[in-house]
């Protein structure tokens, strides 16, 4: 897809993965609306050429209706929309507060599922359209410590996957990101969780405007899958038994 002249809603603007992919886009000549909880100083995306602050709250079924609503004209105008936002929380499965596995499952997969449900109908209708949805090398390869989080990515990639296949003779199309660990606040917070069961302080961090456009460029490449590189490109790749062995020497309760 070409990316300058058209609409691009990113979730999860304001930090993170979410800023740098907006800002990739902007300055590709996309119009973007950056999707943010609350449009106020906490979650500004000032600074980015050519995109504008929305809110798009996800954190329930009636949020993500309202959010669509208060878009208006704008969201009959989204070519490029890009699932990004998402939650963490991690630790041992059984001491989970369910209140908060709930709410990441809320934003993480059921919110995506609902914003695509809302707007995949106008890009049939107008003829165009991509779908670009934040999976994580997780989904992939599910590790110990983030089983909710695993869970959430998990159900994303067989989302992604059935709906790229689904939509294979129209002209839209969908391209999953495995991303990989990347310099972010979330990236802080999972090895903070995961202090006490891993060894975390040997690993790699991808840096987020260096994945921004290589996600960019998969977009104009149209391609189905944007793979990380390096150990955790090995670990999609690695069988069952493997990756068995590789938690059961990183991790312990």
């Amino acid at each position: 897809m070409q990316i300058e002249g058209r609409t691009a809603l990113v979730t999860g603007s304001n930090r993170g993965i979410g800023r740098a992919i907006a800002q990739a886009l902007g300055e590709r000549g996309a119009e973007v609306l950056g999707g943010v909880r609350e449009v106020d100083a906490q979650h500004s995306v000032d600074g980015m050429p050519n995109v504008r602050a929305v809110r798009v709250d996800l954190s329930s079924p009636e949020a993500v209706e309202a959010s669509v609503g208060e878009l208006g004209a704008d969201a009959s105008r989204i070519d490029l929309l890009v699932n990004n936002a998402g939650e963490f929380t991690g630790g041992l499965f059984d001491r989970t507060d369910v209140a908060k596995a709930y709410e990441l499952l809320q934003v993480n997969l059921a919110a995506p599922i609902h914003l695509t449900r809302l707007l995949l109908p106008g890009m049939l209708e107008r003829g165009r359209g991509k779908i670009v949805n934040n999976a994580s090398i997780i989904g992939h390869a599910p590790f110990p410590g983030a089983v909710v989080y695993a869970a959430s990515k998990t159900g994303l990639h067989g989302f992604t996957e059935s709906l790229r296949r689904e939509l294979e003779e129209t002209d839209v199309t969908v391209l999953e990101l495995i991303t990989p660990g990347v310099d972010t606040d979330m990236m802080d917070q999972v090895q903070r969780e995961l202090d006490e069961h891993s060894d975390t302080e040997g690993w790699d961090h991808v840096d987020p405007d260096d994945w921004a456009l290589k996600v960019a460029d998969a977009i104009e490449a149209d391609d189905h899958e944007l793979n990380p590189g390096g150990g955790e490109r090995l670990a999609k790749l690695l069988p069952k038994a493997l990756l068995d062995l590789g938690a059961k020497r990183g991790f312990s309760r």
